[in-house]
């Protein structure tokens, strides 16, 4: 082979253009016809472009989720990826094993950055380290790290690649017989691709358009909900206003009977009053447990109507009379035996001598507030009348203690055996039921 300078080897190049232009200048410079000329350059320019495309390669673990894809929003689920830069995409594996099966399987998950935006992105999650890619075609990914130097060296690395791309000329594609006139078309494309590029933009801003109004919108309700949340009213002013009324169930037992101006709750005397008119020879009064739902539905009557009527059709079981009384008693948030008096009545009940157990009993029931002391009188006197119908309902002394005990009766501290103390708490109630005139009258 004869070159003209043996100075300037670049003098003269080949017909054909490799996929990676070196040098802008050297277009206009004289294209060299001999074959082995065009060889050697074809070898030399691939040898550069496949340097160019080591040095943008970059690959790690990386957390991910994709929150859109062709517009369209998904719900945000992070997993680790391996993720590998390449000069104009992301590739993302599970492991760095996947490299190779995934190619084989096709499943190769990779998203274009040609056209595509990067940001930093705290709004989208409250993790630390977040920024959103959003390419053409309207995907969103988020990638994160908790490592901050990681991080950094991704979003900068994923920009430099952006902007390459944004910068670099179209590659031709056509091997070895490109004209000067076709690669000047390509440097200068025509209306067309101007016009295909100019849409895509559109589509693009139209898109972000679109998620920057979404983001605006969701922080314009949670500025709303905050200041709802500062200038929300107080318990006690919704009280006055009647938007929530006062409790019946759950109340403790000396503020419901100051609010009723009685010393025995109103429910407690309709529950009472209702069993005794059309239930005291029910088959297992107390015992057998009525429909929940029904229940359910009776304590939330009673919470919420200043007026109820027990004799309405819809509470004619009455075991959901009983169920209810129950879980009223179950549900004070001072047991109807106080709780710093259930030490002396379990020492009470532990003496030997008959009178004076009953003496001793007398007189803690004396001590207790009018409250629980008017009420316990209430509902052990009828209690003693189920006793004395036992032969129709099936509740004895015993059944009755095993069910109230303990419903009235509750430690301080659950530090004693559950057993001993279930014991003591059936033993007072079946007590105060058999001694019911001489420890209250």
């Amino acid at each position: 082979m004869r070159i003209k300078s043996p100075n300037a080897p670049h003098e003269r190049l080949s017909q054909s253009k490799s996929m990676v232009i070196i040098d802008p200048g050297e277009i206009n410079k004289q294209i060299s016809r001999h074959r082995r000329n065009h060889s050697q350059h074809y070898v030399t320019e691939n040898r550069i472009s496949k340097d160019i495309l080591v040095s943008q390669n970059k690959e790690g673990v990386l957390n991910k989720t994709k929150i859109a894809e062709k517009g369209k929003k998904l719900r945000k689920n992070w997993v680790p990826s391996y993720v590998v830069l390449s000069e104009q995409k992301l590739e993302f594996y599970k492991d760095a094993k996947d490299l190779t099966t995934s190619w084989k399987s096709g499943k190769l998950e990779c998203i274009d950055l040609w056209g595509a935006i990067i940001e930093w992105s705290s709004e989208k999650s409250s993790r630390k380290n977040v920024f959103q890619i959003t390419t053409l075609s309207g995907s969103e990914i988020l990638l994160q790290s908790d490592v901050d130097i990681t991080i950094k060296e991704w979003f900068h690395a994923i920009q430099n690649a952006i902007d390459s791309l944004e910068t670099r000329r179209p590659q031709p594609l056509l091997g070895l017989s490109i004209r000067k006139s076709a690669s000047s078309e390509l440097l200068h494309p025509g209306p067309g691709i101007r016009e295909k590029k100019s849409e895509q933009r559109k589509s693009l801003a139209l898109k972000l358009n679109y998620s920057a109004s979404d983001t605006s919108e969701k922080n314009r309700v949670k500025t709303r909900l905050k200041k709802f949340i500062t200038r929300r009213p107080s318990l006690k002013t919704l009280q006055d206003k009647g938007i929530i009324k006062d409790q019946v169930f759950g109340c403790h037992l000396a503020t419901l009977c100051q609010r009723e101006n009685s010393t025995v709750p109103n429910f407690v005397l309709m529950c009472i009053e209702a069993l005794e008119t059309r239930g005291l020879d029910a088959d297992g009064l107390y015992r057998v447990s009525g429909n929940l739902s029904t229940i359910q539905k009776l304590r939330f009557a009673v919470n919420q109507e200043e007026k109820l009527n027990l004799d309405d059709s819809q509470w004619e079981d009455i075991h959901v009379v009983t169920g209810a009384l129950k879980m009223f008693f179950r549900e004070l948030s001072e047991p109807l035996f106080p709780r710093s008096f259930f030490e002396q009545f379990v020492e009470a009940i532990r003496i030997q001598d008959s009178d004076l157990q009953v003496k001793t009993m007398r007189n803690l029931v004396k001590q207790l507030p009018s409250p629980n002391r008017d009420t316990m009188k209430t509902l052990f006197e009828h209690l003693r009348k189920i006793v004395i119908n036992a032969s129709t309902n099936l509740m004895s002394t015993q059944s009755l203690g095993i069910v109230f005990g303990p419903t009235l009766l509750r430690p301080e501290s659950d530090t004693g055996s559950m057993a001993v103390c279930m014991v003591y708490q059936n033993q007072i109630v079946e007590l105060l039921i058999t001694k019911f005139e001489d420890i209250f009258c």
